[in-house]
């Protein structure tokens, strides 16, 4: 959401989505510096991607040979879920101080799964221990 709110405007979010994937660009003038050990070529440099393409589509997203990267659209085309993949899920004592009755079903099932894993944590570590 900060980054969002940093870059402004309409589709912002849209655009924050560009973050996630890489971003080809050509290095920067007067970065060529000699490489401090051995000698050999600098960095890789993949192809240049135009600034209008960089705006306008999400690159990196074609997974296909053939096609080219989607588009990117208006914050109203994408599914209310995807806006809230960036908050943290709460963590196995904030899920145990809660009363079981008004937990939801997903934090119910992240309960079970945390607390197993805790428990085989501790059954391995005493194990050790002998």
């Amino acid at each position: 959401m900060v980054l969002t709110q940093a870059i402004g405007g309409a589709g912002a979010r849209s655009r924050a989505l560009q973050c996630a994937f890489r971003l080809r660009a050509a290095p920067a003038a007067g970065s060529g510096g000699k490489k401090k050990g051995r000698g050999g070529p600098s960095a890789p440099t993949g192809p240049t991607v135009p600034m209008e393409q960089r705006v306008n589509v999400v690159l990196g997203a074609n997974i296909f040979k053939e096609g080219s990267d989607p588009p990117i659209q208006a914050d109203s085309e994408y599914p209310d879920w995807l806006w809230t993949l960036d908050k943290p899920l709460p963590p196995l004592s904030d899920l145990k101080r809660r009363d079981f009755k008004s937990l939801k079903l997903q934090e119910l099932k992240r309960l079970v799964k945390l607390d197993n894993r805790q428990r085989i944590k501790d059954s391995n570590a005493l194990k050790k221990k002998k």
